[in-house]
This record gives C-alpha cells, structure tokens and sequence, in this order.
C-alpha cells in the first residue's frame, strides 16, 4: 500500500508527489524537509533522530526525506547549499531549520515551537468524548490536561463542564473559581449558570431536612451517617466523604465500622484515578495508620 502524506509519519519525496507533500499538506501539519544524501556522513547521523522523532510524535508533523542528488531541483527552488539541510515548512513557506548535524534536544525545541502541546490534543480529544457524552473518559483526559498545561483556562473549562454533567458540582464549583477574570468568557458564564441551577435543584427537602437536623444535634454520629448516605445518594460525593472523615476523626470504627466501609465502597465507585479518591484515601490513612 502507498503511503499518503496524511496518513504517513515519513514519506519520500519525489517529483511527482513534491507540490503535496511539501506545499499542501503544511497548511495540514508542519512539514520537517529533510535534505540528505547517500555520501554525506553527517546526513547518515541526522537521519535516524528525525525518524525517531517522526514516529515518537506518530504524525504531528510529518519527515520529508528528499535525497538531494535525485531531487537536485526540488534542492535548488529551496536554496539548499549544504547537506544536510532541514527545513520546517508551515502554510506553505519554510519557518525554520538548520544546516548541517544537530542534537535530537535542539530539535525538539525547535519542533515544540511550531507542534500543539500534548495538552491541546487531549483537549480536542476530550471534545470529541463530550460530545458523544462519554463523560468519564473525557474527565480523565482533561484531568490530565489540566495538570500538564499548569491549569490552562481553557482545559479548566471543559473539565467543569464535564463534572457538571457528571452531577460533580463540587469539582465544577472549584475549577470555576479558579478561573482568572481574564477568562471569564461566555462559556465560563454559562457554565457558572448551569451550575447554579444544579445546586439549588441538587438540595431535595430530603437533604435539606438532615442539613437542618445535623445543625441542631451537631455532635448526633447516627445523623452524621445519615447524611452522608444521602449525599451520596443525591451524587454529592465531595459532601459524603467530608462527613464520613468527620465522624471517624470522633469514632475510628463507628457503627461497627459501616462509616470506613461506605468510605472504601465510595472510593472503589469512583475509581483509583479520581482526584476526591486521592485527597481523601490520604486523610484516612493518616487518621487510621
């Protein structure tokens, strides 16, 4: 089977396929030209670090490999002097290089300057998730994202959508409050909205009612369980596991240890890599251990 550049990490140029390869798929992906030939040493050395990077970035940018002797016209309407010579196109016009042998660091820097950062594509990932309302897996990648990008407005956005339709209004409630003024858009202000909505509709007169219990009878252990099993119930999860450290700070093994175990089964429920599950497993451990 051919290779097609946009299904290829590394393609060979030749005349025939030059204009596609180098012009029209750069306005698609940047285009890393690779000038070499059979007798030149240092083009020999060049060669297997680009190939490596092509793969390892699996089709974020794709290697041009041009032998310069073959293809001694593409060379020359390039203003190739010397092998090897790099070129970075983009849109059509080259933007970057270098000319002779470089270290596979300074090519990474140089490609980190023109190629998305991880983080964006997990982002178009996840909007592809969402949008197919496969809310925990794009939770995940967001989460990731989020991190990766030092907290990047945008990715924070998302991610407080995606809790919001998980019903993880905490969550949501904190990433929002985190986000800078600057950032405010009109998606920020609609999911602010939303989130609204979701609170006053998320407290039933079920919970409202033990709400109202619990403060008149604060020190009451049996309310306190009773409270944590609806928020729970009502999917407020931050709330549960809040109320249940607090009645073990006051009784390790309350209710002949039903406050523990309705602990681990909500940790087990939302899974290893939910960020309540590691902010919480590390107070139990330091209250029990």
């Amino acid at each position: 089977m051919t290779d097609t550049p946009a299904a290829a990490a590394i393609i060979t140029v030749t005349a025939e396929n030059a204009q596609q390869t180098l012009i029209d798929e750069s306005f698609q992906r940047p285009v890393l030209a690779d000038f070499w030939a059979d007798w030149c040493a240092p083009c020999k050395q060049l060669m297997p670090v680009l190939e490596k990077l092509a793969n390892e970035y699996a089709g974020a940018f794709l290697l041009a490999k041009i032998n310069a002797d073959e293809q001694g016209m593409i060379a020359q309407q390039l203003g190739v002097r010397s092998l090897p010579t790099v070129m970075l196109i983009k849109d059509g016009q080259p933007v970057d290089g270098f000319a002779g042998a470089q270290t596979e660091k300074f090519i990474r820097e140089m490609l980190g300057k023109y190629l998305p950062k991880p983080w964006d594509r997990q982002l178009e990932q996840a909007k592809t998730l969402l949008a197919g309302q496969q809310y925990s897996e794009a939770a995940s990648l967001l989460r990731d994202a989020w991190r990766d990008s030092g907290q990047q407005s945008d990715i924070g956005l998302y991610l407080a959508q995606c809790c919001l339709a998980q019903n993880r209004l905490d969550e949501a409630g904190q990433i929002l409050a985190g986000i800078p003024m600057a950032d405010q858009n009109h998606h920020y202000q609609q999911l602010v909205a939303e989130l609204e909505l979701q609170q006053t509709a998320a407290k039933t007169p079920e919970l409202v009612a033990l709400i109202e219990q619990l403060e008149q009878q604060p020190d009451n252990l049996q309310l306190k369980m009773q409270l944590a099993v609806k928020y729970w119930q009502d999917s407020h999860a931050a709330d549960a596991l809040e109320t249940l450290l607090q009645i073990l700070k006051t009784d390790r093994n309350f209710a002949d240890g039903q406050a523990r175990k309705l602990m681990l089964d909500i940790f087990s429920s939302l899974g290893n890599k939910d960020p309540l599950v590691a902010t919480y497993q590390r107070q139990l451990f330091s209250l029990l251990y």
